[in-house]
């Protein structure tokens, strides 16, 4: 049972993990692999808006997406895409990537090797996990703008869809510690947080949702 608390908390680190973007035309959308099939509507979604000519998929597998996507997270989002109408030639794949640092390293080089100039890029990823996408391509890709999406939805429709609360309410906690790890570690640039976040954060790590953690603690 998640206690009225613990929802709060988890509702206001759900809206400061998305950047509330607005999608406007871009070089290329990019979409992150991942377990959820989401993405890769969203992606298609924003294509067919007009606002990027090219896809590119990125992800290899993971322990949560190896049985349901065992040719690799890219590979199952093209097909996807496909199955939506989207030309062939308008999706390209990356599908070895491991972590969101390879997603954006191994899609930049992607897209030099393509031939492709790339200005601005749609990045499209789960609800959650927007503001650390974003950070990761602005260390490992300063040279483009980026444009953050996900699919609409609240914290509690993302929920209905997991249907495990506390494992969703962990998955944003250990976003946000990672948030603050990692740029001191190279891996994104630094990203603000509020003292009302950093509270949230606290309590409901305190409260248990540590699964998705990493060792290093965060105060």
């Amino acid at each position: 049972m998640i206690s009225e608390q613990a929802w709060a908390d988890a509702e206001l680190i759900w809206d400061f993990h998305q950047m509330h973007h607005e999608p406007r035309p871009c070089s290329v959308a990019v979409g992150l692999g991942s377990h959820d099939l989401g993405v890769a509507d969203t992606t298609v979604d924003l294509y067919q808006r007009g606002m990027a000519p090219l896809i590119v998929f990125t992800g290899a597998t993971s322990p949560t997406t190896r049985s349901r996507m065992p040719h690799g997270e890219a590979v199952h989002y093209r097909e996807r895409a496909l199955e939506l109408g989207v030309p062939p030639e308008d999706v390209l794949v990356e599908p070895n990537a491991r972590n969101t640092g390879e997603n954006i390293r191994l899609t930049r080089a992607l897209l030099k090797d393509a031939g492709r100039p790339v200005e601005s890029v749609l990045l499209i990823s789960k609800p959650y996990e927007e503001r650390r996408a974003y950070a990761t391509a602005r260390q490992l890709w300063p040279e483009v703008e980026v444009i953050s999406a996900s699919t609409p939805m609240t914290f509690a429709e993302y929920v209905a869809t997991i249907d495990d609360p506390k494992l969703v309410i962990d998955m944003l906690v250990g976003a946000l510690q990672r948030l603050q790890l990692y740029p001191d570690q190279g891996f994104m640039v630094p990203m603000p947080v509020s003292e009302a976040v950093l509270t949230a954060y606290r309590h409901l790590r305190d409260e248990g949702f540590t699964s998705r953690l990493i060792a290093d603690p965060v105060e």
